[in-house]
């Protein structure tokens, strides 16, 4: 039975959320397909550009993903606060931006011009907009529909290319985010698809260890695109490096180095080795909702009326 989010998420407060898209009708969206012999490796770059893209229009800042062969793992933080400090012309720049005029498929710089002054002069119009912009069901359908048209147009096929709704677990506090974060990197090690995170192509960690040298490790773990929330967390970009390639060793014994338990130092500023690394296993199968401490699914299970959240017995037996 599925139940509304917004039971536990308010779309006018700022939130971070674990979300999975699923492909169907047995479609893939990346990798090597087994039952037609096709590779579509090249749609994997279309969702990194596009997550890149979305976090420069929404507000929105990309903590984490992972594009896997069917489905694709996003940890986004959304601040709706944010958008209502935007002047009536970013708001209608933005939304342009994301919806441009196109003149036989080219975009049509002078008339997105126009579009920008109309909407600038429609206070309804603003108002939708800006409700939009902060919203995380806008940001994944602005994600997963240009992405399904080229694919659909790709295969020469009509029809839905992703489950109709996509999954979402809210995130109740920096141990579940942390553990959150480091399963979405750890998924193509996890899943035998790469043998390190240097060869987890198309995760945030790899686009991390890419992107960094010895100056940017040091500094406070930032996200990956859109507003930088730079000191998220309490550790380093080199910190959060470490840390997940020291949960892959525990989660996959046959990997070099899993015989070394040691937590690094800087798991101790954000939670209890044991249960967070019980919580990087089952972020998925023993969370459904929620992710968080046991007092804090206890919390937010008092807020909708109910005496229980999934996850919590878990975290009770630890």
């Amino acid at each position: 039975m599925g139940y509304p989010r917004s039971q536990l998420m308010d779309p006018t407060v700022s939130g971070t959320y674990h979300c999975v898209s699923r492909c169907v009708r047995r479609a893939f969206l990346c990798g090597d397909d087994v039952f037609s012999g096709r590779n579509f490796d090249h749609r994997k770059q279309w969702i990194e550009d596009r997550l890149l893209f979305l976090a420069e229009v929404f507000s929105a800042s990309v903590l984490a993903y992972a594009v896997m062969s069917n489905h694709v793992h996003v940890v986004v933080h959304m601040a709706p606060e944010q958008v209502d400090r935007w002047r009536d012309e970013e708001v209608a720049a933005r939304w342009v931006r994301l919806c441009p005029v196109k003149v036989n498929g080219e975009v049509a710089p002078e008339l997105c011009r126009r579009k920008v002054l109309a909407l600038v002069g429609n206070e309804e119009r603003l108002r939708e907009l800006r409700a939009r912009l902060g919203n995380l069901s806008w940001f994944m359908r602005c994600l997963a529909e240009p992405i399904a048209r080229e694919a659909n147009e790709e295969d020469g096929c009509t029809g839905r290319f992703w489950e109709g709704r996509y999954k979402c677990q809210i995130l109740l506090d920096d141990q579940a985010l942390l553990a959150c974060m480091a399963y979405v990197d750890l998924n193509p090690v996890r899943g035998g698809i790469a043998s390190d995170l240097r060869t987890s192509h198309h995760t945030s960690i790899h686009r991390k260890i890419e992107l960094s040298d010895s100056a940017a490790l040091s500094r406070p773990i930032a996200a990956v695109a859109g507003p930088s929330m730079a000191g998220f967390l309490p550790i380093s970009e080199g910190e959060y490096i470490e840390l997940v390639d020291w949960a892959g060793r525990q989660l996959r014994p046959d990997k070099r180095g899993a015989i070394c338990h040691t937590a690094p130092r800087a798991l101790q500023r954000v939670g209890d080795d044991a249960a967070w690394l019980s919580q990087v296993r089952g972020i998925e199968m023993r969370y459904w909702r929620a992710v968080g401490t046991l007092d804090a699914l206890l919390e937010a299970a008092k807020a909708i009326g109910q005496r229980w959240l999934k996850g919590g017995r878990v975290l009770a037996s630890i």
